[in-house]
């Protein structure tokens, strides 16, 4: 895994939303799941700093990273924990649409119906 994704895992796995949004372009286009699109990095931010106050932890297992031009793709699983200390393990992909070392489209594709169950 590159430098940059693995950079940009660890932020997430440690929720630390400043060192997550400083991967993200000012103008990035963040969607997780079904939710609406959220624009820009302090948005996206602050979103992602909502989704973390929402679980006790997360914890990714990427499986692959390729790329083709602009676009980084990811697979594998992420494990959720939630704040009584029940997990749930679900498939994610994501899809990155770069602009040199920064994410400018953030796509996340996972299911979560069960994580808030």
């Amino acid at each position: 895994m590159s430098e940059t994704m693995n950079d940009l895992f660890n932020a997430i796995d440690a929720m630390d939303a400043d060192a997550f949004a400083s991967h993200l372009t000012d103008d990035v286009e963040f969607r997780f799941g079904n939710a609406p699109s959220v624009f820009g990095r302090s948005e996206t931010q602050t979103a992602v700093e909502g989704f973390f106050g929402s679980i006790k932890g997360l914890k990714h297992e990427v499986e692959a990273v390729d790329q083709s031009d602009e676009t980084i793709y990811s697979h594998g699983f992420v494990t959720y924990t939630r704040h009584e200390g029940s997990t749930l393990r679900v498939p994610f992909c994501n899809v990155f649409g770069m602009k040199g070392n920064l994410i400018k489209d953030y796509l996340i594709f996972a299911d979560l119906s069960e994580l808030y169950r």
